[in-house]
């Protein structure tokens, strides 16, 4: 029966007026006039694709499988075609479920199922195979850059269908990349680039490409830390406001750069320190153990990388403590300037406040005079009444 049917399916193919009067005349039996229903089914590349076939009733006749270059997946529950990813899950008269596994872009189209009346009808199913695109890769950085260069990032992302959707953060924050898509067979090579002068700023600063697409639950993502090179910036910090003879004092030379400066050196009016047993150098520290006023004069404070040099200057003066006695600040006389100040101020408030209370005019007494005294609430309010038609009276004023 199901060969009398396949040939049947072939004559119709290539003769299909001879059976057109046959056709029409078969219209009265059942499952005739029905078409096969179908869905289009999407999958991700590897995965695995359910391509189902079904009828509200049939007669006996048969359900096919055809793949997108029309060769027989499966005539009923026959495998017609040679392919150890194809499958068949179910065959009734009314149903033709067939799985395809490991699915490829290769697979994607549309699949025709035919139900073999006469004439054959047949119905699409379009297979949308999703591309998952490969980690993305991030070049055109040489580590280390220098401060200044101009640096080009460059992410990029092969396989995906349809095209990805790459962006781009510096730390926490998106920045926006130059995209451009490239088609490569049936799937698409995708790049963002970032273009950027470096300075200080930028080192360390982690630049994240993330990929997203429809095909993959979470970004894929790769990250570039910079590294920036610059030459350093020098500050001079001291132990002492006012310096005094006999003191200690400890200067340091501050420094940031990329490479981290090493040594930094010490200098006092334009050459060498002059007495070495007394000032001392440890690392980034100047210790000066015992300050005279020899040691007044300009310090320098030198530091190196290979990238460049910088300096930072501080002028010492030592101070004689019996000197700075005499006529350095004299904490006494200020606290009686304070003092002064807050006692001509209390003046004034008391002044002020006893102008306005002259000049705030006339005030009401007794106004109530008699009310406690009333036998009820009504007089005591007759008498209140009584003592404001005689307000004039009754006023007061400071003096």
């Amino acid at each position: 029966m199901i060969v009398q049917q396949h040939l049947i399916f072939i004559l119709c193919s290539l003769c299909p007026g001879v059976f057109k009067v046959a056709g029409t005349k078969s219209k009265a039996k059942g499952g005739m006039g029905q078409f096969p229903i179908t869905q289009n089914v999407t999958v991700v590349e590897g995965g695995s694709a359910n391509m189902t076939c079904r009828v509200d009733y049939n007669d006996n006749t048969s359900l096919q499988w055809s793949n997108p270059a029309q060769q027989t997946l499966f005539f009923g529950d026959k495998k017609a075609l040679r392919d150890h990813r194809i499958e068949l899950l179910r065959a009734t008269s009314q149903e033709l479920t067939i799985r395809i596994g490991d699915v490829s872009l290769s697979d994607e189209g549309l699949y025709t199922c035919s139900l073999f009346t006469m004439p054959v009808k047949t119905t699409k199913a379009f297979l949308t195979v999703l591309g998952v695109p490969r980690r993305p890769e991030i070049t055109g950085f040489t580590t280390p850059a220098m401060e200044g260069e101009e640096i080009t990032l460059t992410c990029s992302t092969t396989g995906s269908k349809p095209a990805a959707n790459i962006r781009w953060f510096r730390n926490d924050k998106e920045v926006q990349g130059t995209r451009e898509v490239n088609a490569t067979g049936k799937s698409f090579t995708v790049k963002s680039s970032l273009k950027f002068l470096v300075d200080r700023r930028d080192d360390g600063v982690a630049y994240t490409c993330g990929v997203e697409h429809v095909s993959l639950s979470s970004p894929y993502t790769t990250t570039e830390v910079l590294e920036i090179h610059y030459a350093p910036h020098v500050e001079i910090t001291h132990s002492l406001i006012i310096p005094q003879e006999g003191q200690y004092f400890k200067l340091e030379c501050v420094s940031k750069g990329n490479p981290r400066p090493e040594p930094v050196l010490w200098f006092k009016d334009g050459g060498d320190l002059p007495d070495i047993e007394r000032m001392i150098v440890e690392g980034r520290e100047l210790t000066i153990t015992t300050l005279n006023k020899t040691d007044n004069g300009t310090y320098r404070c030198e530091a190196s990388n290979h990238v460049g040099t910088s300096s930072a200057e501080y002028t010492l003066f030592v101070y004689d403590p019996n000197a700075l006695g005499q006529h350095g600040p004299d904490h006494a006389l200020i606290g009686g300037v304070v003092a002064v100040v807050v006692f001509i101020t209390l003046c004034l408030i008391i002044v002020l406040g006893r102008y306005l209370a002259r000049h705030k005019g006339t005030y009401l007494t007794h106004e109530a005079k008699g009310a406690e005294d009333a036998p009820d609430a009504d007089t005591a309010i007759i008498n209140a009444e009584g003592n404001h038609v005689h307000a004039e009276e009754k006023k007061e004023y400071f003096i």
